[in-house]
């Protein structure tokens, strides 16, 4: 799916939000509703950062117009047309691309498309705060992606071998001004903080959690295959997956007499699906099974 309307030159005052941009031009046919909310996320900070000088303007109009031309193209795909849907759409995509790449370092397999994956998945996180405020978990997986693909970048750019999964040195605190100068190009390259003098990490992740189905399949990297021009159907073979043992008193469960549950126990309990439906989009059953267990006893319980 084609955005039809062209945009004019990214303003300068729109720099901060190249990358988003690129990420939705590159999932335009992969995973057009990820490229939407991509956009939209771009259209929503641009108006914040600048709505009123002419060429901030004319950019934020031409954005405008994709966005609509890309809703009435996807018609009437929940995930466009319920919030609860995009939401659990996007963030378990965002997730993928994180537990790819971390399941990458953790095996000490640094390479290009695993910095690029951390990268995206922190751009994808960005993407989330479309539908509200970051969960603090959220906001941890942004920050801790984006430093590993700094890290690993530098170390790969500088012969040096980075030190495998989350590592813990007493040190400096993250500096979030360095987000800002990650940089990427195809194929994709980042630019080293301005606050750190040397690759050695810098903040303390050892304790950071990652969440249910942490073995992501081999096959979801961030970087995009160039159009060859000739149409291949890869056969992709299924990745072995650790099942979760399921709670035996869920199999015979009925709500308690005197439960009420509340509205808000409902839209949990709705979320929990949806992210299960989401997860089987990937063929991710642990984490489907997972949510599941999570909706059905907040359903007979009222407790997560």
């Amino acid at each position: 799916m084609a955005a039809s309307t062209a945009l004019p030159p990214l303003p300068l005052q729109f720099k901060s939000l190249q990358h988003h941009l690129r990420t939705a031009q590159e999932h335009e046919k992969r995973d057009p509703v990820v490229a939407y909310y991509c956009r939209l996320y771009a259209m929503q900070t641009g108006m914040k950062i600048d709505s009123k000088t002419p060429e901030c303007r004319k950019f934020l109009l031409k954005l405008m117009d994709q966005l609509e031309s890309m809703k009435k193209q996807l018609g009437d795909c929940e995930s466009i047309t319920q919030e609860i849907v995009g939401s659990a759409h996007v963030e378990n995509y965002a997730l993928k691309m994180f537990l790819y790449a971390d399941n990458e370092d953790r095996a000490g397999r640094f390479h290009k498309n695993m910095i690029k994956s951390f990268y995206t998945a922190s751009l994808l996180i960005d993407t989330l705060s479309v539908f509200g405020e970051l969960s603090e978990e959220n906001i941890q997986h942004r920050k801790y992606a984006r430093w590993k693909a700094t890290y690993i970048h530098n170390c790969l750019k500088n012969g040096e071998t980075p030190q495998a999964g989350p590592i813990g040195l007493e040190g400096e605190e993250y500096d979030n001004e360095s987000e800002g100068a990650v940089s990427f190009s195809v194929p994709p390259e980042v630019s080293p903080p301005s606050s750190s003098p040397s690759n050695t990490p810098t903040t303390n992740y050892t304790g950071i959690q990652i969440p249910p189905g942490a073995h992501a399949p081999a096959n979801t990297p961030a970087e995009v295959p160039h159009n060859t021009g000739v149409s291949s159907n890869p056969i992709v073979q299924p990745t072995p997956q650790n099942i979760p043992v399921v709670d035996p008193s869920l199999y015979t469960a009925t709500p308690q007499g005197d439960l009420l549950l509340t509205p808000e126990d409902f839209a949990q309990a709705q979320k929990f699906c949806k992210y299960a439906g989401s997860a089987l989009q990937y063929e991710d059953v642990n984490t489907a099974v997972l949510n599941l267990q999570k909706a059905l006893k907040l359903l007979t319980t009222g407790r997560e």
